[in-house]
């Protein structure tokens, strides 16, 4: 496979997450009490379930043994509950400052890396306001470098869309960023993200000679 992907630096990892975060506090001060009971782009999950999973991004090996604990039969299925129990237990102003409160902190999740939070909150952001109609800003070179990290990694598993986009050439439009070998599909590196991580919202921003296809394996 041959790829070319942007580098970042650890720190600016960093200070990338610092800004999203930023950000997404800022989107969900502004949200009526309507808008965080609509659905998100995660299936099954409201605005509000997200905003909670959120406040979990710094679980320890206590916390993340606790949520072992109440398997549910899958780790998406454990992590849901997780969140809607979050959601549950705390208001709206606490979900979103306890999101505050991790701006400037270098922790991340107990069994994955500081690259898996930078994913989540990228992804996790327009989870909640693509469905809104809102706008939140992914910066490309962040986006790239969850992108590649979605593409290669080996643990956690790979996303089944992630599997999904073998056999096909991504190509960035707005940042110098490419993967994979075959039939050639191009879209903004934020859309190419969400794509790789099952977002199919922004399959119409697909282009090129083999987005009919990728978009047909993804909705098959």
């Amino acid at each position: 496979m041959t790829s070319n992907s942007l580098v970042l630096d650890r720190d600016h990892i960093w200070k990338a997450i610092d800004v999203q975060r930023t950000n997404v506090t800022g989107l969900l001060e502004d949200l009526s009490a309507d808008e965080w009971r609509q659905p998100s782009l995660c299936a099954g999950w409201t605005v509000r379930d997200v905003a909670a999973h959120l406040t979990l991004q710094q679980v320890g090996p206590g916390g993340a043994m606790g949520m072992i604990f109440k398997w549910r039969g899958s780790m998406d299925r454990t992590i849901q509950h997780a969140a809607r129990q979050r959601a549950a237990a705390l208001t709206t102003e606490q979900i979103i400052a306890q999101i505050r409160d991790t701006i400037g902190s270098r922790r991340h999740n107990f069994g994955v890396t500081y690259l898996e939070t930078l994913s989540d909150i990228l992804v996790h952001s327009q989870d909640i306001a693509i469905p809104l109609g809102r706008h939140l800003d992914m910066p490309a070179d962040a986006a790239s470098v969850a992108a590649t990290r979605l593409l290669s990694m080996r643990w956690p598993p790979p996303l089944p869309s992630a599997r999904k986009l073998a056999g096909f050439r991504l190509v960035a439009t707005d940042t110098s960023w490419s993967t994979g070998d075959g039939l050639e599909v191009q879209a903004p590196m934020s859309a190419l993200l969400l794509v790789c991580c099952g977002r199919l919202t922004a399959l119409p921003q697909l282009s090129g000679p083999g987005a009919a296809t990728l978009t047909a394996r993804l909705l098959a």
